[in-house]
């Protein structure tokens, strides 16, 4: 295993040399040429995006989440700007499941692209039966599940924020999706304890975490005196979310550090990336910042190949989760080991996290 160690001196990575450093990574035992795929929901299908970089260079093309029937979404406007992100109450628009296997999926297959195809529902029967669509689909790399959407069944609860509903679904999706293709559940911060969510949804097969979805938020249009977006509430995206989706990732992979994590949530750079992969992300998925550089996922990808080289790793695997591991720090006085989430803090240290709340 490689310890890090910040080098000086030249710097890898520059116009002559490209960073030696292996960044092939595995998730939930799917192997990926690249740690970077695009985020659900910001570049559909993948076509946009390919005329600015070669999407079968990144690690995979994770698609809109898909539904069972066409669905046209919610009224406009369904799209706001915040400080540092935006706020989007898209509705899940798309064309249902069948026009998206003949033209998203088949021109996908055709480009050579990996393709993480994202599925949403209303309700368990409607997850089950668009997995069973797609058990016998070819060149699906993985699934990932949308259960950030309201339950119609239940009085519109969220599946994501009960252990119980979110698993249920689960549950359904890997029964019916066939073995081999790894089942990512995607989580949403908006609960009390997501590590209990994470485990209801592992316990009941999923083999990885897709981590984070947006968070609910609102925006009031101060001259017009109403709710900006026509929806009401919408889900916020972008650098604003970061340090949420980074906690969430430490929590969990500190939690069950063998559950593979796809981290997402407000990634601009190759340091933003870093950041994921060091609190336990394998993976990271790239969405909002293609809106003003479409070409961000390769761009991220040299980016955090340059950080890890400069920091001493050989490969990205060696970097995955290094924020928990004791390791030496410098201090006044000298350097001392800095504790890992696997160390017991003492009684001075429980009283000044007290005192800070």
């Amino acid at each position: 295993m490689t310890r890090a160690v910040i080098t000086h001196g030249p710097r890898p990575g520059t116009a002559e040399t490209e960073p030696d450093v292996d960044m092939t990574t595995w998730l939930a035992g799917l192997e990926l040429p690249s740690p970077v795929l695009t985020a659900s929901g910001c570049a559909a299908a993948g076509r946009e995006l390919d005329q600015f970089f070669d999407i079968t260079s990144i690690g995979a093309v994770v698609t809109k989440s898909i539904m069972l029937n066409p669905r046209s979404g919610r009224p406009t406007p369904r799209m706001a700007e915040t400080p540092s992100g935006m706020l989007n109450s898209i509705g899940l628009q798309g064309p249902g499941i069948d026009s998206f296997l003949e033209r998203d999926l088949e021109w996908l297959r055709q480009r050579g692209a990996r393709a993480v195809v994202s599925i949403a529902g209303g309700s368990v029967d409607e997850y089950t039966r668009l997995a069973s669509k797609l058990r016998h689909v070819s060149d699906v790399a993985a699934i990932e599940v949308n259960i950030s959407c309201p339950n119609v069944e239940d009085r519109g609860q969220v599946f994501a924020c009960q252990a119980a509903s979110a698993a249920e679904v689960v549950h359904a999706v890997r029964r019916n999706t066939a073995p081999g293709i790894p089942v990512l559940a995607k989580l949403s911060p908006d609960v009390t304890d997501i590590v209990e969510i994470a485990q209801a949804v592992v316990d009941a097969g999923a083999d990885g975490l897709s981590m984070i979805n947006t968070l609910l938020g609102m925006v009031i249009d101060t001259d017009t005196m109403r709710p900006a977006l026509a929806g009401v509430t919408g889900g916020l995206s972008g650098p604003a979310i970061r340090p949420v989706a980074v906690r969430c990732v430490y929590q969990v992979h500190a939690a069950m550090p063998e559950v593979p994590i796809l981290g997402m949530g407000g990634i601009r750079t190759g340091l933003d990336a870093l950041e994921f992969v060091l609190a336990g992300a394998s993976a990271v998925s790239v969405g909002t910042v293609t809106f003003n550089d479409p070409s961000a996922p390769a761009r991220i990808g040299r980016e955090l190949a340059l950080a890890l080289a400069e920091r001493g790793f050989e490969s990205l695997s060696d970097a995955v989760g290094y924020a928990h591991r004791a390791h030496e720090v410098p201090v006044s006085g000298g350097p001392v080991a800095a504790r890992g989430h696997d160390v017991e803090p003492d009684a001075d240290d429980e009283l000044e996290a007290g005192a800070e709340g």
